[in-house]
């Protein structure tokens, strides 16, 4: 990528939000990282049934085994999926 590219990039996602719109919504968030205790709070939250339950951490497991694939001509930095925060919702009020 080309270093001004790169310059407009971390302006905009690195910056102070200067367009005025806010929501002060509170959230809940689980902690950043995925593991087994991650997608067993999310279905938790989300009370799912124990077979969708178990069908995420098939598909996690299955998802540890796998690797980045690496593309021809194409310099992709790593992700670092323990950096993301994988649940945020907003918090629910008692009725009005």
């Amino acid at each position: 990528m080309e270093e001004e590219t790169i310059d407009i990039l971390k302006d905009v996602t690195e910056g102070e939000y200067k367009e005025g719109f806010q929501s002060d919504i509170e959230t809940e968030y689980l902690p950043k990282g995925l593991n087994e205790d991650i997608i067993r709070a999310i279905s938790q939250k989300r009370e799912e049934p124990d077979w969708l339950l178990r069908f995420r951490l098939d598909a996690y497991h299955h998802w540890l085994t796998l690797t980045m694939p690496r593309w021809a001509h194409l310099n992709i930095p790593d992700i670092d999926f323990q950096e993301i925060i994988y649940y945020a919702a907003p918090k629910k009020k008692n009725g009005p």
